[in-house]
Parts: C-alpha cells; sequence; structure tokens
C-alpha cells in the first residue's frame, strides 16, 4: 500500500480501493428501477405499460425489460383488463398485476410463527379468543387515530387513515366514488396468509375502520380472500346519518 503522508486511514482506504466499474454502476441502477416497477404495480396494478413508463419516464423498450425479467421471477403476472360497454376494435390492453411471490417480497415476516400461535390459541381457548386477540392488534391504531380524525374535516378522513395504514405497510390509498362514498384501498398486506386462515383479522380491522372514520364500511374484497387489493367502501357521513335515523339499532359496518 503506498503511504501518502497527512492522510486519515479512511482516506487511504478510499484512496487505494478498487475502482468500481460503469458495469457495476449500471447493474445498480438497472435493479432500484426494477424494484421501482415492482412497486408502482404493487401500489397501482394491474396497470399497463405504458402507464408505468409514463410515471418512471422510462422508453418502451426498457419499461419491456424490466416486465420480462419481473415475470421470468414470478414476481408480476399478465392479466386482461375488463371491459366496460361496447369492445372496440384491436386488442384489449394487457395489464401487469403482482404476484403472491412479489407480494411476499415487500415483507412477509413471522407467517408460519404468527399462525401457530393463533392456532394453538384457537385450540386452547377457541375461536372467541382469535377475535379478541384481532380487535386488541387494531386497537392501538383506534387509539391513536381517534383522538386524530376529531380534527379532521369529514371529507379528508379516508386520505389520514390510508396514511396511517401506510405507514404501517398497507401501502393505502384512498379515493372518491361515484356515489358519494370513498374507498380505501390496502395494496399490500403484511398479514395476508395468516388472515387467509383467521379472517378475524379482517373482520376486526373493518370495524375499526368504522370506528375511526364515524361512518358505515363495507369490506369488498381482501387479498387474503384471493383479490388484488383490499377494497373498502366508506359512507359518506350524510347517508350515515339518514340511516341512523332510519334504522336507529344499526351497527356501524354493514
Amino acid at each position: 500500500m503506498k503511504y501518502v503522508p497527512g492522510r486519515t486511514n479512511t482516506e487511504k482506504a478510499v484512496a487505494t480501493r478498487p475502482a468500481r466499474s460503469p458495469v457495476h454502476w449500471e447493474i445498480m441502477a438497472e435493479r432500484g428501477t426494477r424494484a421501482r416497477v415492482a412497486r408502482l404495480i404493487l401500489e397501482h396494478g394491474p396497470v399497463t405499460a405504458a402507464a408505468l413508463g409514463e410515471r418512471l419516464g422510462l422508453t418502451p423498450a426498457a419499461v419491456r425489460r424490466h416486465l420480462d425479467a419481473l415475470l421470468a421471477d414470478g414476481l408480476i403476472e399478465p392479466c386482461t383488463a375488463r371491459q366496460r360497454g361496447r369492445r372496440g376494435r384491436g386488442r384489449p390492453a394487457k395489464l401487469f398485476a403482482i404476484t403472491d411471490a412479489g407480494r411476499s417480497a415487500f415483507e412477509h415476516a413471522y407467517d408460519d410463527l404468527a399462525g401457530s400461535a393463533l392456532r394453538f390459541l384457537a385450540k386452547r381457548l377457541g375461536e372467541e379468543a382469535i377475535s379478541e386477540f384481532a380487535r386488541e392488534q387494531v386497537s392501538g391504531l383506534v387509539g391513536r387515530l381517534t383522538e386524530v380524525m376529531r380534527g379532521v374535516p369529514a371529507e379528508q378522513r379516508v386520505r389520514v387513515l390510508a396514511e396511517a395504514l401506510s405507514a404501517e405497510g398497507y401501502v393505502a390509498s384512498a379515493s372518491t366514488t361515484r356515489t358519494g362514498g370513498q374507498q380505501l384501498c390496502q395494496h399490500h398486506c403484511p398479514v395476508a396468509h395468516v388472515a387467509a386462515e383467521f379472517p378475524q383479522l379482517c373482520e376486526a380491522e373493518t370495524e375499526a375502520f368504522a370506528q375511526v372514520l364515524g361512518a358505515p364500511v363495507q369490506r369488498l374484497a381482501t387479498i387474503a380472500n384471493g383479490d388484488g387489493v383490499c377494497t373498502t367502501h366508506v359512507s359518506s357521513l350524510a347517508l350515515a346519518a339518514r340511516r341512523a335515523r332510519t334504522h336507529p339499532s344499526s351497527t356501524s359496518t354493514s
């Protein structure tokens, strides 16, 4: 090693470290872009290659290269867009959706351990113990958001809830429906494999949403049930008020 007076050990190490080749940096950039493609498909899928290119500023050839690699690894799968109304000429748009393997790459930890623990709990204490456990699991979210929601306008509550869920790894988004209600989508579920065996987890989560939002909610789809996204419809507060007047004994979920 050549000694250069006045340099620190760190500087000497950097000076003598082999230079990274252009190929190395190209490979690292490729992996980073591919991960961004996969995440966009997770968050917004099913999605077309053209939409991915627009969001990432990539050429069609670059998008196709990343999609082919993700397809080869089994992380995404092609699907066909559902036709609404009269079908036009030409091929239906090809969409790309995340697979179970792809979703697992975004943090699926301790599924086997959690499943074993819940099976043990059900065997020893019964199914109601699972429901109690599930409600306890979401109680923290309810506690944190109930106070916050009091200062949030009704039309913004679903968005605030989506942001809170995203912070906990659910990759959630909120949108307004044509009927005046809102839709909450969770594009990732860290406990999907466990919830497939124990639906009480999804049921408790739905009850918590209704409690936090102060509005009737209806779970339309779940990843645990094989759907691509967990989708929850949230009725408007005006509808909730009318419903309460018409059916005073009704519950907050439907």
